[in-house]
């Protein structure tokens, strides 16, 4: 029987200096452990980080708001279990939150100046869970304004810059999170995934991001754009994290019904999962039309190559899927979140403090202060809202969809799907993302996770290359056999680096 994967332990009186760049939690809790490190020297070191990268230096200007009470939080940590024999599964671990995620005492802005005084009283569900397991809510990210877009700007952080490449975007809407772990800001950030917004991010930054299975993880404190595809999820420096992560976010939420159909399918451990020979006998479906075939998609299809080679050299059998199913057609065709906005939105603005000066969508609009690639979804959604024999007929295709890559699966037998998240790589700043693989998860509301694939050929602004992102695609509730083929992968890849542009700090 395969056991999950663990670090090897350090030798008896051998304990290595910790360091914060790239750090997991099973090395912050082994440090921990031999007295090495607090959770407050943890935060401090993330902290120290934040300030000499995010506003200045390469100012990457992921980072919207610092969690006023982190540090007074991880000293009550180590007070109540100093040096402990075990620790909570997030004991002391610092956390990144997109911030359309409501952490109490903090504002919950969605990166809108409109929202700029919406202080929030209440921990959504996820962030209650993560603090009952240890963790410290260190930071809000900034995001694309109102989750509304994949470039990551919003008219109170401005641009976030990719730190691979400060004249790119890092993906979005969910960018700052991604940065901030990229440039070990936190060891854990926190998503949010309405078509793209998880993994893209993580695809840009040579992360892993997870968008769940519809019904594992609550919404409940969310600022919604459309419920019925809107999620919330990990985005990590490796795939154990992710699995850590969520062994904590998933379970069973009154505040959000969907939750309940995935109390069944929730396993002991999704860290049982991680097994090295995960990809033995695998079946992976290689979407053909979901890689592009132009000059511009060759840096992509070239990682894409290599890594699927690797992937084929770990005993997992790849089947080329040849059906004409494409990802342009769908977001087209199924996208439901411009028919819902308006409702969604609505229902939660109306519940918030008296001081909150916008109450709805109208509001928003007419306040006139979203950025100006914000304003045209805006009027998009307004104009939709109400026609609902539109979005009957999208829903409706959204479950032809659904039987559709059910079906494919069981005629090849397989485990999973994979193809690039994004066709090219991600877009300089001032253009708009384009080619993105992510609508097959959102408009189905089935799970995938992105993992490093490798980078791109080296050039003037990205010294490193450009990341690409592998997006693997499962069945509903399939996410140890995703997390398994995944870690698997991920370690015959090793395709992780740290960004140049935030060093370890001397």
């Amino acid at each position: 029987m395969k056991t999950p994967y663990e670090p090897a332990p350090d030798k008896p009186g051998q304990h290595a200096p910790f360091s914060v760049v790239e750090a997991t939690v099973a090395g912050a809790h082994a440090a921990m452990r031999d007295g090495t490190l607090t959770a407050r020297q943890l935060t401090g070191a993330c902290l120290d980080r934040i300030a000499a990268y995010d506003q200045r230096g390469p100012a990457l200007r992921s980072i919207l708001q610092i969690a006023p009470q982190a540090v007074e939080q991880a000293a009550r940590i180590d007070a109540m279990a100093a040096h402990p024999p075990s620790l909570a599964p997030l004991h002391g671990i610092p956390v990144l939150v997109k911030d359309n995620i409501e952490c109490a005492g903090m504002a919950t802005t969605a990166g809108a100046e409109c929202l700029r005084g919406n202080l929030s009283t209440d921990d959504a569900f996820v962030i209650r869970r993560l603090r009952a397991a240890g963790a410290i809510v260190l930071a809000k990210t900034n995001l694309h304004e109102l989750a509304s877009g994949g470039e990551t700007v919003s008219t109170l952080g401005g641009q976030t810059l990719n730190p691979y490449d400060l004249a790119r975007t890092p993906g979005g809407s969910s960018g700052g999170t991604a940065v901030g772990i990229a440039a070990s800001f936190g060891v854990l950030g926190i998503g949010t995934d309405g078509i793209n917004s998880i993994r893209s991010p993580a695809s840009a930054n040579s992360l892993v991001g997870l968008r769940p299975t519809m019904g594992l993880v609550s919404r409940a404190g969310l600022v919604p754009c459309g419920l019925t595809q809107d999620t919330i999820g990990p985005i990590t420096r490796t795939v154990a994290d992710t699995a850590r992560l969520l062994d904590v976010i998933a379970g069973h939420d009154p505040a959000d019904p969907v939750t309940s159909q995935g109390v069944p399918h929730i396993p002991a451990s999704y860290a049982a999962s991680l097994d090295r020979d995960g990809l033995s006998g695998a079946r992976i479906g290689v979407l053909h039309h979901f890689f592009g075939r132009q000059d511009v998609h060759r840096p992509v299809n070239a990682v894409m190559e290599q890594a699927l080679a690797v992937i084929a050299a770990q005993g997992a059998e790849l089947v080329a899927i040849e059906d004409a199913i494409s990802p342009d057609e769908l977001l087209a065709s199924t996208l439901v979140h411009h028919y819902e906005m308006e409702r969604d939105l609505d229902a939660y603005l109306a519940r918030l403090a008296p001081g909150v000066r916008v109450r709805s969508l109208q509001d928003i609009i007419a306040a006139g202060t979203v950025h100006p690639s914000v304003a045209g979804t805006l009027a998009t959604a307004a104009t939709l809202s109400g026609k609902d024999d539109e979005y009957r007929e999208r829903l409706q295709r959204q479950q032809a969809l659904r039987h559709w890559l059910q079906d494919l699966m069981a005629r090849h037998g397989l485990d999973a799907l994979a193809f690039p998240h994004q066709r090219r790589l991600v877009m300089p700043i001032g253009e708009t993302q384009a080619e993105r693989n992510g609508v097959l998860a959102s408009a189905s509301g089935f799970p995938a996770i992105v993992i490093p694939a490798g980078f791109s050929a080296p050039e003037r602004n990205a010294p490193q290359g450009v990341p690409v992102g592998l997006e693997l695609f499962g069945l509903p509730f399939t996410e140890p056999v995703l997390i398994r083929l995944a870690f698997a992968a991920e370690q015959a890849l090793r395709a992780r680096r740290p960004p140049h542009s935030t060093p370890a700090l001397e």
